[in-house]
């Protein structure tokens, strides 16, 4: 008696056992969410809600989608506000702390100073800002101690140079050619690029207090415009096709600014024009 008791303990532990085996196989995966704009990259939620940059609401992704971004930069690049916040909402207020990053090695990021009173850039862990002296020029510091109203970043070890073809001279040209070449490459990514210039123009904002903002001619009222020549210099930019109004204007798919190899200039790009020969262009390496 007590043996038939034990063979049907047994039976009926195997019968729970096969169920929930056959349970895990045939769950379905739990539904992922993300910004449809991707202000803060690859990352992804586990329930419904709206993006914490540009406010949208966060879209289902199915299971091939979360392969992919899987697959993908998880996330290297990080961002944080939108551009359209502050150009369109007068939102100048700072969205993040530089100084609360908490791996500062092989950082690099850029964007405003909070209230556009400067232009920041980090490169290679060091933070530089740069604003305007009472005189007129260029006041640089290197400081973490800095906010910004918005900011893209990344932590980037290693670099992978591609071949630039002497043609490339200006911005347009080398935000075809960075779109073309890097079809297979997560986006968006952090670049590179070193070069003597023929010409160049950046600017630093330098928003008078209280200059209430709607609109980006708005954003850059009293911003200041330097020349620079026949000097080698290092750009810092950002590429997305898929970011404008978050960190890129509505018209460009990158973020670019520019420091002297002195470190006495630095500001946003707006335009330049390369030497022949002289460009090295790295994209960051997964």
């Amino acid at each position: 008696m007590k043996k038939s008791i034990l063979l049907l303990l047994q039976f009926a532990f195997a019968i729970v056992l096969f169920s929930c085996g056959s349970s895990n196989k045939t769950a379905s995966p739990e539904t992922v969410y993300q910004c449809p704009m991707k202000c803060e990259s690859e990352k992804t939620y586990d329930k419904p809600g709206q993006c914490p940059v540009c406010k949208m609401d966060l879209a289902v992704l199915n299971s091939s989608d979360s392969a992919k971004n899987q697959k993908a930069n998880n996330s290297i690049v990080k961002i944080a506000g939108a551009m359209k916040n502050v150009m369109h909402k007068g939102e100048l207020f700072a969205t993040i702390d530089l100084d609360t990053i908490k791996n500062k090695t092989h950082l690099y990021g850029l964007g405003p100073v909070e209230y556009l009173k400067g232009e920041i850039l980090i490169l290679d862990g060091k933070s530089y800002q740069s604003s305007m002296a009472d005189d007129g020029s260029i006041k640089m510091e290197e400081t973490f101690k800095t906010k910004a109203p918005f900011f893209v970043y990344a932590n980037v070890e290693k670099w992978n140079e591609i071949t630039l073809p002497d043609s490339i001279q200006n911005i347009k040209q080398l935000e075809t050619f960075l779109d073309q070449n890097t079809k297979n490459h997560p986006r968006p990514f952090a670049f590179r690029l070193t070069t003597n210039l023929d010409s160049c123009s950046i600017h630093i904002v330098n928003l008078p207090t209280g200059t209430p903002v709607h609109s980006p001619e708005d954003a850059h009222k009293n911003q200041k415009t330097f020349e620079l020549q026949n000097e080698h210099v290092e750009l810092i930019g950002f590429f997305s096709t898929e970011h404008q109004g978050i960190f890129t204007h509505h018209d460009t798919y990158v973020h670019i600014h520019l420091i002297s190899d002195d470190r006495k200039q630095m500001g946003h790009v707006d335009n330049l024009k390369m030497k022949k020969g002289t460009a090295k262009l790295f994209i960051s390496q997964l």
